[in-house]
């Protein structure tokens, strides 16, 4: 095993400079959710050179398959997103974005390129390991309904199916070198919320004349966070958050109407729903009590992430041989979401967060700002471990089936694809 370990690493910082310049490339010509084409096509080509046969998916989503001995027996998927966002972007690089008020400010690009890498060393591995690696190069994360959904919908678990995914990200809160991990429920679902509230305008001197929206409005974005007070247990983490309310009268009117966006996450798909009637009844109830009216759509998003245990535990140990047991940290739940949750609520998955800012402090900008930079040192890293964490599920997997006694075969592999696809019992 050290031997093999001590050739991925090898491996790994021998493809570190192209990396790199895939990494800026892609850095510098950003593309928006369902729309990446050039970049869907640069995955292409750089797959086809390592001998791959990539399919195109959902569009501009990317998929191919890394065959070693026995193909059939255990499959492993690779996930990375390759969107980016409409963020104008402020670093002072040479490889700054070219595309006006499009950045990868959420590190998509280091997924991308990473991936890439881990697909380069796999194949020049492939005669060491047992099994199918699925190689998921994925549209659209950054906006509803998400590239995961569609590609899960177009097959993108099947033919074949795989017995585990994993997933890395970008995470500039700890160093390059450095991973985090965590195991059951990770990140949060994440639903969108859009409130109009109808009154009637007029002027500000008169208010016995009007029906104000804005003071409706306003006991509606007090009165809807009791929701989570007191009607959330304290065991479910919940958040609902207004971030944008438009009244569009003046110092002296008042308008007829007042627009609202939000977002409610939470950690629990029961709660999730019930929380969905509380707002549902509270906007329109507390609405109609002031004498005025109110329409709330909720456009349901990514359900919560949860990396399951086993393979979490699995993959931490794997990490830890590779990195070192100090440079493996735990990982908080995080009220974010990440459309790779709908991976997790169909297969066993694993999403860890991948250290990118630098020793002294720099590229420490958080994700989803201009500024968001990486040390390239994570390039060397992330390529490296997501192949050595590959290599040790397909091993680890392999050595169940054996002391199982189930026998992979081609047909039972194509048996299992034709299974139709559902959400894991947890959901």
């Amino acid at each position: 095993m050290q031997d093999l370990l001590s050739r991925v690493k090898a491996l790994a910082a021998d493809g570190a400079t192209d990396i790199v310049a895939w990494r800026q490339h892609l850095h510098a010509h950003p593309e928006l959710s369902f729309e990446e084409v050039a970049t869907a096509a640069f995955v292409t080509e750089q797959l086809r050179q390592l001998g791959l046969r990539p399919q195109s998916m959902a569009n501009t989503g990317v998929v191919a398959l890394i065959e070693g001995r026995n193909p059939a027996s255990r499959t492993v998927a690779l996930r990375a997103d390759m969107d980016a966002l409409p963020i104008q972007e402020q670093n002072d690089v040479p490889y700054k974005s070219t595309a006006p008020g499009v950045m990868h400010a959420c590190g998509h690009d280091v997924h991308t390129s990473s991936l890439l890498g881990t697909a380069r060393i796999l194949t020049q591995l492939r005669n060491e390991f047992e099994g199918t690696v699925k190689l998921i190069f994925q549209p659209g994360e950054e906006r509803l309904p998400g590239g995961a959904a569609l590609m899960i919908k177009e097959g993108v678990l099947q033919n074949p199916t795989p017995a585990s995914v994993l997933g890395q990200h970008v995470f500039p809160m700890l160093p390059a070198g450095k991973v985090g991990m965590r195991a059951g429920r990770y990140m949060a679902s994440t639903d969108e919320l859009y409130l109009t509230v109808r009154g009637k305008g007029g002027h500000g001197a008169m208010p016995e004349q009007n029906l104000d929206p804005v003071l409706v409005a306003a006991h509606i974005i007090v009165a809807a966070q009791q929701i989570i007070s007191r009607r959330a247990s304290p065991k479910i983490p919940s958040v609902l958050s207004f971030g944008k309310v438009i009244a569009n009268g003046a110092t002296n009117v008042i308008p007829n109407e007042v627009y609202i966006e939000g977002t409610f996450r939470t950690l629990n798909e029961e709660w999730r729903r019930e929380a969905h009637g509380h707002l549902r009844k509270l906007v329109e109830g507390l609405a109609e009590s002031m004498g005025a009216t109110a329409e709330l759509e909720i456009r349901h998003g990514y359900p919560y992430l949860e990396n399951e245990p086993e393979l979490t535990a699995r993959t931490r140990a794997a990490a830890e041989a590779y990195l070192g047991i100090e440079n493996v940290i735990e990982l908080d739940q995080w009220m974010a979401a990440e459309d790779f949750a709908y991976y997790s609520q169909t297969a066993d998955a694993c999403f860890y967060r991948l250290g990118t800012r630098s020793e002294d402090g720099r590229n420490a900008s958080s994700v989803h700002t201009p500024t968001f930079d990486i040390d390239p040192k994570a390039l060397e890293v992330g390529p490296g471990l997501m192949a050595w964490l590959t290599l040790q599920e397909l091993a680890a997997t392999m050595a169940q089936n054996r002391a199982t006694g189930t026998v992979a075969t081609a047909e039972m592999s194509a048996a299992g694809a034709a299974e139709p696809d559902g959400m894991k019992s947890h959901v």
